[in-house]
């Protein structure tokens, strides 16, 4: 007995200005371009509405966050969905109550959306100063049933971490995607973590036998260079589509989930999985 359910996965890669109209309407466009050249999920990047502004402690930027309900940006993504019959994953900054969350929606073909996830893991150092603005995310990791697939999805600092990518494939999910935005490190110059970056996901891809993708940012912000080079890669982790850290644009990448359903269960990772050995990551 023979399936095939495939999807087509697109990325864009964009620099970002101080002007949410300006941005918002810059990625709508390579949303559509993407659609038009055949994609299924289309993942922007991280807080793509604005500069990174969590390079600085400053509290006018708290201003920046809205709540979810009748937030212009995810309802103008949820009727670009529909319209191009797409699934969209949408990172924003959220307003909930007294606190804040880096968070996002995701946005199914039909234009629904199928609910919120907010970031897990908040890095806090020299150019990334994010516990300043953001409360860890409460909702637990997320794994959405869409039009095209089960998309699981964590977002920047989320993709460092193993267990999230596992703990989001024993969901079931499909692919997982990652919004970020990463580049030089203000205080050491020299460091460049392009290599690792993409060694971290690609890792998720090979142990979990899922494609994964993620979309950065480009272009210098403040002192800060976001050194692009958002990729692809199948769940062997292979680099199948990946752009330089220049080029504003998108990728795309076609796999088929059943084949890939089989490899997993052939490579016997989650067969061979022994939880009963893994007490000591609840208690460290």
């Amino acid at each position: 007995m023979s399936s095939s359910k495939t999807v087509t996965i697109a990325v864009i890669q964009a620099s970002l200005n101080a002007d949410i109209v300006t941005n918002v309407s810059k990625i709508s466009d390579l949303v559509q371009k993407a659609a038009y050249q055949g994609a299924q999920v289309i993942l922007p990047p991280e807080l793509f509405e604005s500069p990174y502004f969590c390079r600085e402690e400053r509290d006018r930027f708290f201003d920046w966050a809205q709540p979810v309900e009748n937030h212009p940006t995810i309802a103008h993504f949820q009727n670009l969905a529909k319209e191009l019959n797409v699934v969209i994953p949408i990172s924003f900054f959220e307003r909930f109550g007294q606190v804040y969350y880096n968070s996002l929606a995701m946005i199914d073909a039909d234009g629904s959306l199928l609910g919120i996830y907010r970031k897990s893991h908040i890095p806090d150092g020299p150019g990334y100063e994010e516990k300043f603005y953001f409360r860890g995310g409460n909702t637990g990791f997320k794994v959405w049933d869409t039009a095209f697939g089960k998309i699981g999805v964590g977002i920047c600092w989320d993709q460092w971490f193993p267990e999230c990518a596992r703990a989001m494939v024993l969901m079931d999910a499909e692919i997982l995607l990652y919004p970020t935005a990463i580049g030089t490190e203000p205080e050491e110059p020299n460091l460049n973590t392009k290599d690792p970056w993409q060694r971290a996901m690609i890792g998720h891809a090979v142990s979990n036998v899922i494609p994964v993708a993620a979309a950065n940012r480009i272009g210098l912000e403040g002192n800060q260079i976001f050194y692009g080079h958002s990729f692809i890669a199948n769940h062997r982790g292979d680099k199948v589509a990946e752009l330089n850290d220049i080029e504003e644009g998108i990728i795309l990448a076609n796999f088929d989930l059943d084949i890939i359903r089989l490899n997993r269960a052939s490579f016997g990772f989650f067969r061979d999985r022994r939880p009963d050995l893994y007490q000591i990551l609840l208690s460290q």
